[in-house]
């Protein structure tokens, strides 16, 4: 047979729910030649069963990182990035796609994805995946999230090497493995929390080519399945995506008290037969408009401006209050933030400075 054009490497911990629709989804791409490496990483449930079970999928063990860096003490790898390692070592292609377990992939995205970085000259692509939402909870809090990440920092922005913005979304990371080994690949973040936007910054830093869009139409996924992994995921995320969680608390709330009573007052217009109040109703399809730039339905939106604002404003503190205490949480592990901090310094003492955003962003292109 011939070689495979994609390597595609999968980390999964405990994604018994996941992983069977993920790789159903891949093993039935077309117009392209790829292989399956599905990294177990110390999975509990049936997990490593289920990838198993899929003849032509490789399925390893991140126990296996131990053997295969013997030379590379002191790298301070952790969770996912431990799996990554150890199935990028593994792959055999030219290129390498990067995906997490929760993904699940539109019939020939692999081949559109491949053809696309080809087209842009792109050394990194990296796709924000559709989101989709379940639960209360998902559809009130995350169309608020990616609404300010969409505000803040657009794709055409992370586009323009000049913007000193970088990001990356780790559910969806096409590279070149030839440029990605050469820049230290996942051994050169292994600390980091944030791997996605540290490993795309490398790529940045040593004048490669990003490109990112929002990518509904390649791959969606269900990030967080209930409240307490929506929190306890957003808590690790928050403090890092935003570079002042408290003041954009702040501004979210002011926001959404603002937008309350200027509906009460516009309501008392309407009563009172004074029509000059309706002025005040304004500033709710002004806020709506703020909160559509992140595609998701308009019921889930409007949810989004009744009860997610406040929700969002208090897991942006929550993330704060975590990261100052130094430890964060996610999967059963407890993941040291002064540590990553400490790679970040180190790491910024010796290379150009960029800003870091978040790998989730908006539809905008």
């Amino acid at each position: 047979m011939a070689p495979p054009e994609i390597s595609i490497v999968i980390p999964a911990r405990n994604e018994e729910v996941n992983i069977g629709n993920c790789l159903r989804s891949l093993m039935s791409q077309r117009g392209v030649r790829f292989e399956i490496i599905v990294v177990d990483d110390e999975s509990t449930d049936r997990t490593r069963e289920i990838a198993q079970s899929f003849a032509s999928v490789r399925v390893l063990s991140s126990l296996f990182y131990p053997l295969a860096s013997k030379s590379l003490p002191g790298t301070g790898a952790t969770g996912k990035n431990i799996a990554l390692i150890v199935g990028a070592r593994s792959a055999n292609a030219p290129w390498m796609l990067f995906t997490d377990a929760d993904t699940i992939h539109l019939p020939g995205s692999l081949a559109r994805a491949l053809a696309e970085a080809r087209y842009e000259d792109a050394d990194l692509l990296s796709y924000s995946p559709g989101q989709i939402v379940v639960t209360f909870a998902e559809r009130a809090v995350m169309p608020v999230v990616f609404a300010e990440l969409a505000a803040q920092y657009p794709p055409r922005k992370v586009r323009d090497p000049n913007s000193g913005i970088v990001a990356a979304n780790g559910q969806y990371i096409l590279v070149r493995r030839d440029v990605y080994t050469a820049i230290g690949d996942h051994t050169s973040v292994a600390g980091e929390i944030l791997e996605d936007v540290a490993l795309a910054r490398r790529f940045q830093d040593a004048g490669k080519k990003i490109f990112f869009r929002y990518g509904a139409d390649a791959v969606c996924t269900r990030m967080y399945r209930d409240w307490p992994q929506l929190r306890q995921g957003w808590t690790k995320n928050l403090a890092l995506l935003f570079p002042n969680p408290a003041l954009l608390a702040a501004q979210t709330m002011l926001l959404w008290l603002i937008a309350w009573i200027s509906l009460a007052v516009a309501a008392i217009g309407v009563a009172t037969r004074q029509p000059a109040y309706l002025v005040f109703a304004v500033i709710w399809p002004l806020l709506y408009r703020r909160i559509q730039a992140a595609s998701f339905a308009a019921v889930n939106n409007f949810r989004a401006l009744a009860v997610g604002m406040p929700v969002f404003a208090y897991l942006l503190l929550r993330s704060k209050r975590a990261h100052a205490r130094g430890k964060v949480e996610w999967k059963g592990r407890a993941y040291d933030v002064a540590a990553a901090n400490k790679n970040e310094v180190s790491r910024a003492q010796a290379e150009p400075q960029t800003t870091s955003v978040s790998p989730q962003l908006s539809p905008e292109s």
